[in-house]
């Protein structure tokens, strides 16, 4: 069957190592939407986050964003939001303590008081870059618990590997783990990794294939490339899955199909390959 939908991850899989979008992968997307093909945007990051690359891609997009928590148009319609109930979230912020220094909670509001942290370290050289590109996005609140007057799109931790694994395995021993979701982010090489607490239901997977659904796409129509533990469950639904080169290995034990690297163009060559002529059957 033809590819109908095209899913992409952002980082390590669509943008290179230097965080800059390659002109192939550019020009590939563009081709796949000039035929026909929707292109979604399937990330851990927020809406407001994920559209400067949106808009350097020059083509009609879906933004399936926050680890599939919200579906939106590039434009900003929204048509699906799952949010974290903020008892869980209050709950997930006391359980994990220890990581309060890498703790944030995020909103679904236009602008101002998006991601509310209680440490805004600005010479922190883990999080420099992420305060600098989201500072009118920022607030602060002590304690953190004090900002949930509503329920949050998620909660996020962020530091390094050895801690994340500390604090993940925490809430998934927690007794009330069976009322959120963890979508897991880790970068070895740069010893930095990412949690992200959302709805118990809410996954890149599970709100790719509630999206899919709508527009009337069979698993079969739908292409997905990743290359992160939190693009695990949206390589499961589709039906032509494609890790990168630079992938995670756990990612590569599942015999799905392997592209380039990120460096090397490997999304400009996967649509090429898959896309933009019949593809073959994955083994």
């Amino acid at each position: 069957m033809p590819v109908r939908l095209i899913a992409l991850d952002i980082d390590g899989t669509l943008l290179d190592s230097r965080w800059d979008l390659p002109e192939a992968n550019r020009t590939a997307i563009a081709e796949a939407t000039r035929r026909g093909i929707e292109v979604a945007l399937v990330t851990g990051r927020r809406y407001d986050f994920a559209m400067p690359i949106a808009r350097k891609l020059d083509a009609p997009l879906t933004m399936i964003c926050n680890n599939g928590a919200l579906v939106r148009t590039h434009d900003g319609e929204t048509h699906l939001r799952h949010l974290l109930p903020r008892d869980t979230a209050e709950r997930v912020l006391r359980a994990t303590l220890p990581w309060r220094e890498g703790a944030g909670v995020v909103f679904d509001r236009l602008k101002a008081n998006q991601i509310i942290l209680e440490v805004i370290d600005t010479d922190d050289p883990i999080r420099t870059t992420y305060y600098n590109r989201n500072r009118e996005y920022l607030s602060q609140a002590i304690p953190l618990e004090s900002c949930l007057i509503e329920d949050p799109i998620q909660v996020m931790f962020s530091g390094k590997v050895k801690a994340m694994r500390e604090a993940e395995a925490a809430l998934r021993a927690a007794p009330f783990a069976h009322e959120f979701g963890l979508a897991v982010t880790c970068y070895e090489t740069r010893d930095f990794s990412m949690i992200d607490v959302v709805h118990p239901s809410c996954s890149k997977g599970s709100s790719l294939a509630e999206w899919a659904t709508l527009q009337g796409y069979a698993r079969e129509e739908v292409m997905a490339i990743g290359d992160n533990h939190n693009d695990f469950e949206m390589l499961s639904f589709a039906g032509i899955p494609i890790v990168m080169g630079n992938c995670v290995p756990e990612l590569k034990c599942y015999g799905w199909h392997q592209t380039g690297t990120n460096d090397e163009n490997g999304v400009a060559a996967a649509i090429a390959q898959f896309a933009l002529r019949e593809p073959a059957t994955c083994a």
